[in-house]
């Protein structure tokens, strides 16, 4: 890439490769939407993305297993081509980019040393920190030496998936590697963690646009989290709450509870515990997630998911002590739970119409 194509604006990038500004802007609304913001916010961000310079990306990859990036790659809304070429400049990625050994790292250090202070840092996979860290090494350093290095002149950093973001797999017992997860490293920085294992395309692009379109990282929950797409649980937006509430729950994968698509708490579901929009956003441009795929949800999205027990034992007694308190919590919200994913279709479509409205006009 050159100089000259590395330091245009989105909106030149846009343009040169003839995409419409009504295109973009439905581009920008849909995101909106995703992120629960309101039509006035995609307006705002398609006026900000238009004259913005393509930042800076620089994405580390420690110990992981590449689905993160997988899933990254395969994003439908915003397309990940279309972050790639035409809102991002990602200057370094030692899975995508065609440099290796020496070269690569000259561009990363280039990229850095270009855009100090105001680069965008992804990472995904934990840290290993036991024995010196020697257990992930790459150019004669350390994935500590190396994260260290880079995050010093970053603008923010953003961890894709549950190592990343929580420490995963590598940090479950008894962690042989001393991997830690990236926030207990990175303390002076703003940092974003979009768990799941490996977590949604859809959210990772979203949150990305929206610190490029808005210069901020989205409203954070507890665990860092884009409140945006990790404010409910699974349990709150799944289609099979109605069968929980009327106590139907399938007692094997292929009885005729399973077959009826009956609520899978008693096999094993962590739906009622976790936090995430599987059940909303979807998997593979809004196909399906796991639970309508007849298996229950693992929690991957939450802190420790992998020392929680059985994925097919259900939720322990010290989370709800009986069917009457799992009924009783759950019927708060089961109207809502059972509506959302046609509210928030709904929702998106009314957005772009008025969008359409306002291009006519």
């Amino acid at each position: 890439m050159t100089d000259q194509h590395t330091h245009r604006t989105i909106g030149e990038a846009l343009d040169a490769s003839g995409v419409s500004r009504r295109s973009f802007l439905k581009f920008c609304m849909v995101t909106a939407s995703m992120l629960a913001l309101p039509p006035s916010v995609g307006r705002v961000m398609a006026q900000q993305l238009r004259k913005a310079k393509r930042p800076s990306v620089i994405y580390l990859s420690f110990q992981e297993c590449t689905g993160c990036l997988e899933s990254f790659t395969r994003s439908f809304s915003p397309t990940a081509e279309n972050l790639l070429f035409n809102v991002i400049s990602l200057d370094y990625d030692d899975t995508l980019m065609a440099a290796a050994g020496s070269h690569a790292e000259a561009a990363r250090e280039k990229a850095m040393k270009d855009n100090w202070g105001e680069y965008l840092v992804i990472i995904d996979g934990s840290v290993p920190m036991a024995d010196g860290g020697v257990y992930n090494t790459a150019a004669g350093k350390t994935a500590h030496q190396t994260l260290m290095e880079v995050v010093e002149g970053a603008a923010a950093v953003v961890c894709v998936g549950t190592c990343a973001s929580f420490g995963g797999i590598p940090y479950a017992h008894p962690n042989p590697t001393g991997a830690v997860p990236i926030s207990e490293l990175v303390t002076d920085k703003p940092v974003v963690n979009v768990p799941g294992c490996p977590p949604i395309p859809e959210v990772i692009t979203s949150t990305l646009v929206h610190y490029v379109s808005l210069g901020k990282v989205p409203d954070l929950d507890e665990h860092g989290r884009p409140l945006a797409f990790f404010g409910n649980t699974i349990h709150d937006r799944c289609y099979r709450r109605p069968f929980f509430d009327q106590g139907k729950f399938a007692k094997s994968f292929d009885d005729e509870g399973a077959r009826n698509g009956w609520c899978l708490y008693e096999l094993g579901c962590k739906g009622p515990t976790t936090y995430n929009a599987c059940a909303t956003v979807k998997w593979n441009d809004g196909t399906s997630f796991p639970i309508e795929s007849g298996h229950g949800c693992l929690g991957c999205s939450e802190p420790g998911f992998w020392d929680k027990g059985s994925f097919y034992k259900p939720l322990a007694a010290g989370t709800y002590t009986s069917a009457e308190k799992i009924a009783a919590a759950a019927g708060a919200g089961v109207l809502l739970g059972a509506g959302a994913a046609v509210a928030s279709r709904m929702k998106r479509k009314s957005r772009l119409h008025e969008t359409d409205r306002e291009e006519r006009s």
